[in-house]
């Protein structure tokens, strides 16, 4: 998807362009990162909060039943109205909670496996563009094809902030499971051509060696077997 026939463009391009600096690293990565770490936090406090709700309505539950002592034959069905409204509310909490704890963990792994795309996209590109196997036209194509990358991983994490968003609405569980469905399929397919991307111009460069010796660096550089 990303890569569209990148290696045979590279090939078909002039080995005689003057190797220039790449452009400043893509702004994007960033901006993946600090919107990951933003999904994290907002899932943690929904727990949190879900949570000492759980705690409030279990303590109110023993308060029900501490004074149930005290009451009179006459108040017995008062209170009997009020304890089965208090587990109905109790119980429909302790299901939210197991939910939303479910639910994070299937989010903070595919927020993790963003989080891997951004570090080896950082790793990849901080080489490649100071790589004199590969020329300015080259870099310039890699970086649209990272910057692609990087577009893509940005949407997939605002799915997953969607999904943290969702639990504030009337939004059904089956819906929510498959925008993370789609969210992690997209870091899926993302990781491994961001992967594959990066594997194929390692090689380019190697292939591109003038001597022993080169070949040498080029391989400890990229860790190359």
């Amino acid at each position: 998807m990303f890569k569209k026939a990148f290696i045979l463009t590279l090939l078909l391009l002039t080995a005689t362009t003057p190797i220039k600096q790449a452009q400043a690293a893509i702004p994007w990565a960033e901006i993946i990162k600090q919107a990951v770490k933003r999904v994290v936090r907002a899932m943690d406090l929904l727990v949190q909060r879900r949570q000492n709700r759980q705690i409030r309505l279990q303590n109110a539950q023993k308060t029900l039943e501490n004074a149930m002592a005290k009451l009179k034959l006459d108040e017995i069905e008062d209170w009997v109205k009020k304890q089965r409204e208090l587990y109905k509310e109790y119980y429909e909490e302790l299901k939210k909670v197991k939910a939303v704890v479910s639910y994070y963990f299937r989010i903070k792994a595919t927020l993790d496996k963003q989080a891997q795309i951004v570090g080896q996209y950082q790793t990849a590109w901080a080489i490649f563009r100071n790589d004199r196997h590969f020329t300015a036209a080259e870099l310039a194509q890699m970086e649209k094809v990272y910057k692609g990358i990087l577009e893509e991983t940005a949407r997939s994490v605002e799915l997953l902030e969607l999904v943290v968003k969702s639990f504030a609405t009337q939004i059904s569980d089956v819906k929510r499971l498959e925008i993370i469905d789609r969210a992690a399929k997209a870091a899926d397919q993302i990781y491994d051509e961001l992967n594959t991307f990066n594997q194929e111009n390692k090689l380019l460069s190697l292939s591109r060696a003038r001597s022993e010796f080169d070949a040498k660096v080029t391989k400890e550089l990229y860790g190359i077997q």
